[in-house]
């Protein structure tokens, strides 16, 4: 790493693997923001967010189709995961929202993060899965109370969760697994008239990416304990002009040698209401490295973006102007990197070291 080069990674599109089939009903608004994961096959498949008319989102799965070392398309293979639990719908809205995956070798388990847009707005949740088409959730996810925050972490919406693929140390200096979540401080999304509300020690009322941690010991005791997540720590919030708005996290951490590289977006315009489809912002992607032992501390990032929509597909869509990558997979050696694209489309991008 040097001044001039933080970061030492770049990105270089290769191209859209997936738009929405003509005629099918779930996708009618869109294929964005996949997940990704290895089946038992070894096949790569990605977990898309599936849009249907009104703004339902279920997760679907399809095969990614290889062609000398690019992803180049999908092979659609169903809907894995839809809104059919009641915490999962409210009177006029449903979702199961922006999956996140990673396989987790000490659980043995591919786990998910997603977005259950219910009753009462966006709450994170978790499930579980051996094989990426079979899921089972253990609920949605339960944030610990911390005195020394002097606010219940509950209380907010939170998006852009994701876990890190291994275990490490937590401040308490136990073995766990760690995970970035993207509170939303604007209680009046929830209650009107509530306004901002940030836990104590906290300037920058901006949307910010944090870190919180699952004890491993209790994980084996009960896998549901996967949901019931502690030791919150700000990690890192806005402070280039690409990320004036908010920030939020990315794909699954990927160990590099200086630490864990975290890609996310970085968001600048106007934002309307929380849930509606933002029509004057832009969002790009970014990069954070975060210390090996101690994930909650950023050792370096990117001051510019490393993709900005810049392409049609990226430029027009539901939500114009968009970047956001979602997933990470390794193919014949080579790390790419899958984001969607307006919001309505999916495209691919290959990760490289620059030095």
């Amino acid at each position: 790493m040097t001044p001039e080069s933080p970061v030492p990674y770049r990105l270089t599109r290769v191209g859209v693997v997936m738009t929405p089939e003509p005629g099918n009903a779930d996708e009618a608004e869109g294929v964005l923001n996949p997940a990704s994961g290895r089946g038992p096959d070894g096949q790569l498949y990605l977990l898309p967010r599936l849009v249907a008319e009104g703004n339902v989102s279920r997760v679907g799965l399809a095969r990614v189709v290889v062609e000398e070392g690019v992803p180049v398309a999908v092979e659609r293979e169903g809907v894995v995961l839809q809104p059919d639990r009641g915490w999962e719908r409210g009177a006029d809205n449903a979702g199961t929202e922006d999956p996140r995956t990673t396989w987790i070798e000490a659980l043995g388990l591919h786990v998910m993060t997603y977005v259950a847009y219910g009753p009462l707005g966006p709450r994170t949740a978790v499930a579980v899965s051996e094989d990426l088409r079979a899921w089972r959730r253990l609920g949605p996810v339960l944030f610990r109370y911390q005195d020394d925050l002097d606010m219940d972490l509950n209380l907010f919406h939170n998006k852009d969760t994701v876990f890190f693929p291994e275990p490490v140390t937590a401040p308490d200096g136990t073995e766990a697994f760690a995970v970035l979540h993207r509170p939303m401080w604007d209680l009046g999304e929830t209650k009107p008239g509530q306004g901002v509300r940030v836990p104590a020690g906290v300037e920058d009322e901006r949307q910010s990416i944090w870190i919180s941690y699952v004890p491993v010991a209790s994980v084996r005791d009960d896998l549901a304990n996967l949901t019931l997540w502690e030791q919150h720590r700000f990690v890192a919030g806005p402070e280039f002009p690409f990320e004036a708005v908010k920030i939020g996290g990315g794909p699954p951490p990927l160990r590099i040698p200086e630490g864990w590289l975290v890609l996310h977006h970085g968001v600048t315009g106007v934002i309307d209401s929380a849930f509606s489809q933002q029509q004057k912002v832009n969002y790009a992607a970014g990069a954070l490295i975060l210390d090996a032992t101690d994930p909650s501390r950023v050792i370096a990032r990117t001051p510019e973006p490393l993709l900005a929509p810049e392409t049609d597909d990226e430029r027009s869509g539901i939500v114009p102007n968009v970047v956001f990558p979602t997933a990470i997979e390794e193919i014949d050696g080579r790390h790419f990197v899958f984001y969607g694209m307006a919001d309505s489309k999916i495209g691919a991008a290959l990760l490289e070291r620059t030095d």
